[in-house]
């Protein structure tokens, strides 16, 4: 079977396309996807172990059954954000 590979823009830069398509054996799950990807792609393998798979709109477990057509995007988690404490500055307008 086939399935679609959205990756996510660190991914994609690291692969060089932001889709893939992939041929999977019949009874494969978002695991056995992870696996065959990082055994094909070996640039992005190391990433593959926090990338987050989306399967039709939710978040999808290793061990959710694929099937013939599904895309699956992968996203990396990304942290951010002010620092505990830390209050950003007032804003201050130009008008009167």
């Amino acid at each position: 079977m086939q399935v679609q590979v959205r990756l996510g823009s660190g991914l994609a830069t690291a692969v060089g396309t932001r889709r893939l398509r992939v041929e999977l054996p019949q009874e494969a799950t978002v695991d056995t996807l992870l696996e065959l990807l990082g055994d094909s792609e070996p640039a992005i393998a190391p990433a593959l172990d926090s990338a987050l798979p989306i399967l039709r709109g939710t978040h999808a477990s290793g061990v959710e059954p694929l099937a013939e057509g599904d895309e699956v995007a992968l996203l990396l988690p990304v942290a951010g954000g002010a620092a505990a404490g830390h209050t950003p500055p007032k804003r201050r307008h130009a008008w009167p």
